[in-house]
């Protein structure tokens, strides 16, 4: 009686091994899509979760009723509240001396003045612009070549509640020696969870999110370049006399 007839394998042997590696093949792949999908819903956990907790400190920030003078104050442009709050802050002798960082190179000095109202002895004294800063890590390396130009040790930092995370964790990287306190302008209430109601809230906080997660990995791997010479601030001095 003859036995059983198994195809032949590519060596020649019975090819029976060749279902059970198939087989083999085929549950390695399910246990790797398994796998795949178990760690992408946890980073997908993980990035809610934290993007609520984020989203709640930002709504729980709030401008200091009694802010502690400084040795100056850095304001970082994207709207104009932020430089009436800073502008208000030097007024009220908060700091000695204002740089705003991020200024668009085309708006001159009388003009960032007269659409501000503010004081023209006050800005010609007191007022720095930098023009060079592009974005928050430019308004960081800007800013301490300011600092460091004038050994400051203190600074107030003002900005908008949801940008103050991000600017703080990269004026940290380069001001290590100097103090920074917070100055948040809140143009939108968003504590006690008010950013759930409001999808234009979200989009900004979600992005904000998405962006000092990225800062803090480049901090990761990337080490701080500002360097303290080459400063491309206008001084207001300086500004005045021409």
């Amino acid at each position: 009686m003859k036995g059983q007839d198994f195809p032949l394998s590519a060596n020649g042997r019975p090819g029976k091994g060749n279902s059970f590696s198939q087989s083999a093949w085929r549950l390695r792949t399910v246990n790797t899509v398994k796998y795949a999908a178990i760690i992408l819903s946890l980073l997908c956990v993980s990035f809610l979760g934290g993007f609520a907790l984020f989203a709640d400190h930002v709504g729980s920030l709030a401008a200091p009723k009694d802010m502690a003078a400084a040795d100056a104050i850095i304001v970082l442009t994207g709207g104009q509240s932020r430089i009436d709050a800073a502008l208000d802050l030097l007024k009220s002798g908060k700091g000695e001396r204002l740089l705003i960082s991020g200024v668009n190179p085309t708006a001159s000095r009388e003009a960032l003045r007269a659409a501000t109202g503010a004081d023209r002895q006050l800005f010609r004294c007191c007022v720095d612009i930098d023009n060079a800063a592009l974005d928050t890590i430019g308004n960081a390396e800007e800013s301490a070549k300011w600092v460091e130009a004038h050994a400051y040790q203190s600074i107030i930092l003002v900005t908008n509640n949801y940008h103050m995370p991000r600017s703080l964790l990269e004026m940290h990287r380069l001001l290590q020696k100097a103090r920074l306190e917070p100055y948040p302008v809140v143009n939108s209430r968003l504590d006690n969870g008010g950013w759930m109601g409001k999808p234009d809230a979200i989009r900004v906080l979600l992005t904000e999110y998405t962006k000092y997660l990225a800062a803090i990995l480049r901090g990761l791997v990337q080490p701080p370049n500002a360097k303290p010479g080459n400063l491309t601030v206008v001084d207001a001095a300086v500004a005045a006399g021409g």
